[in-house]
């Protein structure tokens, strides 16, 4: 029965959400370690295969034991990438200690809750600024707008540039160049259909982005400022250490890529759900103490990313199953996220849901989402925003989705506000 479900084919990726997951269902209940063919990439020898974890505690047992399961060989790429490449779109997602150790200690202190909390006023500003620029968006025209292109996109972004003190004047630039990669490789946004052109745009997508950083890394050794950026290139550790230019651009890629769709798309996909479960809105709108829970349970329903790759590093059993050194094993966070043994109703969206254990930020292990802080308070502000400037937001007609195997993502969905 599962011969029929590719989890490399992009058909399958176009499927509606519900139809995957059922697969993933199937998967679970049939073949949690099921065996799939490497997607081709352009120029990158094909590999011999990956495995599919889709059961939640297989994927815990992994993530947790990063000297048996690595992430050095590639995080976010099935294909074996050239080493350059894999640690420039991956920075920390794709090292092990101790250079992974050594940059998340760098960037944990200055990446603190403290000043994540100093942030939250700005985007408290920034959803209202958005917001009320859709609402006069809506009214000089149909009465509606595309909520990701008007709110859930600039949102995240502006707020990273914000706090890594980048130039308005070059916002516009960082979205654009961040959209494309993450893309996923869908045509439409990329405006190609070629593989090899795709990989094209990619890669100077990295690399503007990249400079930019470097720029502003050479400004702000001279003339220091409070922005994080600052903090980053200048002496962040007890012992003097800082980021490398490199490693700088690496981290904004990986925040623009990491911190933006995490919370692009928890957002749509918050809004399209409350669409799909209007008691739920209705119940936070008249509870704003249930907060904490929505958005975690948010984070569960959209799993932004839906999956990580890691590779064995030796020969080693995980419950039942016997991996080879140099398997490469990936983590599917969008089925984990409805495993039936963990979550009651798991195909329900409960705003009150306790406990939920969701693999949304990612599960046990060093890799946990550093920004996980962040992007909770911004799902909980711009829906707080959202209650108070455009309770009556509702969603006209199916959302536009990205094609993509990696990211869970909506790229168009309009919405319609009254005259409030």
């Amino acid at each position: 029965m599962t011969g029929t479900i590719d989890l490399t084919a992009d058909e399958f990726w176009a499927l509606p959400p519900a139809a995957r997951y059922d697969a993933f269902r199937t998967l679970r209940q049939t073949d949690p370690f099921a065996f799939f063919a490497e997607p081709e990439i352009p120029f990158i020898e094909a590999g011999p295969g990956y495995y599919a974890l889709t059961r939640h505690a297989d994927i815990e047992a992994v993530s947790s034991q990063p000297e048996l399961f690595c992430s050095g060989k590639g995080a976010v790429s099935i294909p074996d990438m050239p080493v350059e490449l894999v640690e420039f779109y991956g920075s920390m997602i794709s090292m092990d200690d101790p250079r992974h150790a050594r940059i998340r200690r760098i960037v944990s202190l200055t990446f603190t809750p403290k000043m994540l909390d100093a942030v939250i006023d700005s985007v408290s500003d920034l959803a209202r600024e958005l917001l009320l620029q859709a609402r006069k968006t809506a009214e000089a025209g149909d009465g509606t707008f595309d909520f990701v292109r008007e709110v859930a996109a600039p949102l995240p972004l502006k707020v990273i540039c914000r706090m890594m003190g980048i130039p308005e004047s070059d916002h516009a630039m960082v979205l654009e160049q961040s959209n494309i990669i993450l893309s996923g490789g869908d045509p439409e946004v990329l405006g190609t259909d070629s593989q090899e052109d795709a990989l094209g745009l990619f890669l100077v997508a990295g690399q503007n982005l990249a400079e930019l950083m470097h720029r502003l890394a050479a400004e702000r050794r001279e003339h220091p400022t409070d922005d994080l950026t600052s903090a980053l290139v200048n002496s962040s550790a007890d012992d003097g250490d800082a980021l490398t230019d490199q490693e700088l651009g690496s981290f904004f890629i990986l925040l623009c890529v990491a911190g933006n769709e995490t919370t692009r798309n928890a957002i749509s996909q918050g809004v399209w759900a409350f669409h799909e479960f209007p008691e739920q809105k209705q119940r936070w709108m008249a509870d704003p103490t249930l907060a904490k829970t929505a958005v975690e349970e948010i984070v569960r329903w959209a799993t932004p990313v839906t999956w990580m790759r890691r590779t064995a590093t030796q020969d080693v059993v995980v419950n039942g199953h016997q991996f080879h050194e140099g398997d490469k094993v990936v983590m599917v966070y969008g089925s984990a996220n409805r495993d039936e043994t963990v979550f009651d109703d798991a195909d329900v969206f409960d705003i009150g849901r306790s406990p939920n254990p969701h693999l949304g930020f990612g599960a046990r292990g060093p890799h946990f989402c550093l920004g996980a802080h962040l992007a909770r308070r911004e799902i909980s502000v711009a829906f707080q925003s959202i209650f108070e400037l455009m309770p009556d937001l509702e969603v006209v007609g199916e959302p536009d989705r990205l094609l993509s195997s990696f990211v869970n993502g909506i790229k168009r969905m309009r919405v319609r506000v009254g005259q409030g």
